[in-house]
């Protein structure tokens, strides 16, 4: 997996920016693995709005790029059924960054000189979808199978028709521009062939070596999959409420623990394997600080160097909370995702989320005798979403899902947790004032943003302590807002000198990070945090309450900062300090005093090898 992303990415010439990895057991019942990437469309091209694209009758079906093979052969099956021990290794295409990146260069230029109508990739199932897909607008299509480029004899029709591989796009090209869009496709070295028409005939129609191979009537191809009626039942999991037993080492040694465990440690010996510059234009990296070793809360992209609007891309990804509540799990991922967009100066009412469901088997069977409750925990995840999207106004642009993630061996049933990537673009006004994670400066402020609960269910520390708790953390939307929105106003005023979101390890974590990152220390009250009266110690440190943030104001900006967040929920906990110690305690009773240093190689011990 990281060996394809720095292969597709680096050769491909994408810039990788944001991220993460997940752990946890039941992932090796089906290993998860999203991949994600964003471009610009100019408003218009050719005086039409870029967005449209129709295939018209008469059209050609070109493709180009990659040639077919048995690699692509079962991709969307396999990746649509439980994995067995039968499971076949061929189903994941071999992919060539190369001729992918030419096809990319070659379709900008074809674009702007307006040569073709219509355009999409050969995904799941290959051809069968790209041109059953682009018929729908036309009204039917002729393709002749045997015009198809192969990479080796011995393609039977139905593996040329399905095959998949992400270096080929099928294209609608009018037959008077076909010469010229040929003549720069050899120009530019991207192999192009006619694979037959768009038509109006009400018919799909596949031809091989002179026969009929298929012949699909369009509202039966579009429209006629039966569809499936399931049922549903919801119980709320009963989750035993056990006490946490505090380490007789003290919460120091828990602190470096925390920052010890996978997913939470610095992931920087994989970041590194990864290109975050290619073109130039990255203004916030996947790591920051004085040594760049400290963690970032998203990518900031500057995709057009002439102007100063930069892209903020963050992610959201909490699967161990769906053992609770998927709801929640849903609410929390979105969350995470706006949050850490606005962290880095993302403009709260100018965002766009993308939603990856990978869930296992929520079709009840013999197999499968919880897939009712599976399909339930699916229904509040749903809910969740729309909710929680609405709330945030944050619109779902894009998304994929993935229902078959089992695995059964050996008379073993391994099913994953409900899983959702929720990834967030936002707008950066001016990517002069993003902000990073890292302390700046001794004697600045440190503010923490948002109130904390006592919310330990399913959390870093119930699992590096192994105690129990039904209280996920939830998320109050209309506070979140405001809060996210003051945040942006603070951040384009300038008052803002440092940023970072709680999320996996809570508020004892966030602030290890951040001194990590400015290898600066800070002296700190927790009593001063909003909420804390009645939780214990351990839930003030770790409680991973969603919707909070900590943030770093220079002194000369105190009054100024205080006066954007009257009415809100704010405590100021103190200052950060030139000695690189992390001191915290609760009003007289110190807590820990760690050295920073010390702090950093425990983050970075577990996975920087």
């Amino acid at each position: 997996m990281r060996e394809g992303v720095e292969h597709g990415g680096n050769k491909s010439g994408v810039p990788t920016v944001n991220g993460s990895i997940v752990f946890e057991e039941r992932f090796l019942g089906k290993p998860l693995v999203f991949c994600g990437t964003v471009g610009t469309l100019p408003p218009t091209v050719n005086g039409k709005p870029s967005y449209e694209k129709k295939a018209q009758p008469g059209d050609f079906i070109v493709m180009i790029g990659g040639r077919v093979g048995k690699d692509g052969i079962h991709g969307a099956t396999f990746s649509s059924e439980e994995l067995h021990e039968g499971s076949p290794a061929t189903a994941v295409q071999i992919g060539d960054p190369i001729t992918q990146r030419k096809m990319y260069d070659f379709l900008m230029r074809a674009r702007d000189m307006g040569l073709y109508n219509a355009i999409t990739d050969n995904g799941a199932g290959g051809l069968s979808s790209s041109v059953g897909e682009m018929s729908k607008d036309s009204g039917g299509a002729e393709l002749y199978l045997d015009r198809v480029p192969l990479k080796y004899d011995g393609l039977v029709p139905w593996e040329i028709l399905t095959s998949e591989a992400q270096e080929r796009m099928t294209l609608a090209v009018p037959s008077t521009k076909y010469a010229t869009f040929l003549s720069l496709a050899r120009e530019m070295g991207v192999e192009s062939s006619e694979l037959g028409n768009f038509t109006d005939s009400g018919f799909f129609r596949v031809h091989y070596d002179g026969r009929t191979v298929a012949y699909i009537d369009m509202p039966f191809l579009h429209e006629g999959t039966p569809i499936m009626k399931l049922k549903a039942v919801w119980k709320q999991p009963v989750v035993e409420r056990t006490e946490p037993a505090m380490p007789p080492e003290g919460h120091g040694a828990l602190l470096k623990r925390m920052l010890g465990r996978l997913n939470i440690c610095s992931k920087e010996y994989v970041v590194r394997q990864y290109d975050h510059e290619v073109k130039g234009g990255s203004a916030v990296k996947p790591l920051c600080g004085v040594h760049h070793d400290g963690p970032s809360d998203a990518g900031v992209m500057r995709p057009n160097l002439a102007r100063p609007e930069g892209v903020a891309l963050s992610h959201g990804i909490c699967p161990r909370y769906s053992d609770i509540d998927t709801y929640w799990m849903m609410a929390d991922a979105i969350d995470e995702a706006v949050r850490g967009a606005v962290a880095v100066g993302a403009d709260p009412d100018r965002l766009a989320g993308v939603d990856n469901f990978c869930w296992c088997d929520p079709v009840q069977s013999a197999q499968n005798p919880d897939g009712d409750y599976k399909l339930a925990q699916l229904v509040r995840a749903t809910k969740s979403l729309a909710h929680f999207c609405r709330a945030f106004m944050v619109p779902c642009i894009s998304g994929k899902d993935s229902m078959k993630n089992d695995y059964t061996g050996g008379g073993t049933k391994i099913s994953i947790p409900p899983t959702v990537l929720f990834t967030v673009m936002g707008y950066v006004p001016d990517v002069a004032q993003v902000v990073t994670t890292d302390f700046k400066q001794p004697g600045e402020l440190v503010y923490l943003l948002g109130v904390t609960r006592a919310e330990l269910g399913a959390s870093e520390l119930a699992d590096e302590l192994g105690f129990t708790s039904p209280d996920v953390p939830q998320v109050e939307a209309l506070s979140a807002r405001r809060r996210y929105k003051t945040l942006h106003a603070a951040i384009r005023r300038g008052l803002i000198t440092a940023c970072h979101d709680c999320s996996d390890g809570g508020l004892a974590v966030t602030l290890a990070e951040m001194a990590i990152g400015g290898r600066l220390g800070a002296s700190l009250d927790l009593a001063a945090a909003p909420g804390t009266t009645s939780l214990s110690d351990l839930e003030v440190l770790y409680a991973e309450s969603q919707s909070r943030l900590v943030v770093t104001v220079a002194p000369k900006d105190q009054a100024a900062f205080e006066e954007c967040f009257a009415g809100q929920q704010m405590g100021l906990l103190g200052t950060v300090t030139q000695e690189p110690v992390l001191a915290m305690r609760r009003k007289e009773k110190q807590l820990c005093a760690e050295d920073v240093e010390g702090l950093a190689q425990a983050f970075k011990a577990t996975l920087n090898w």
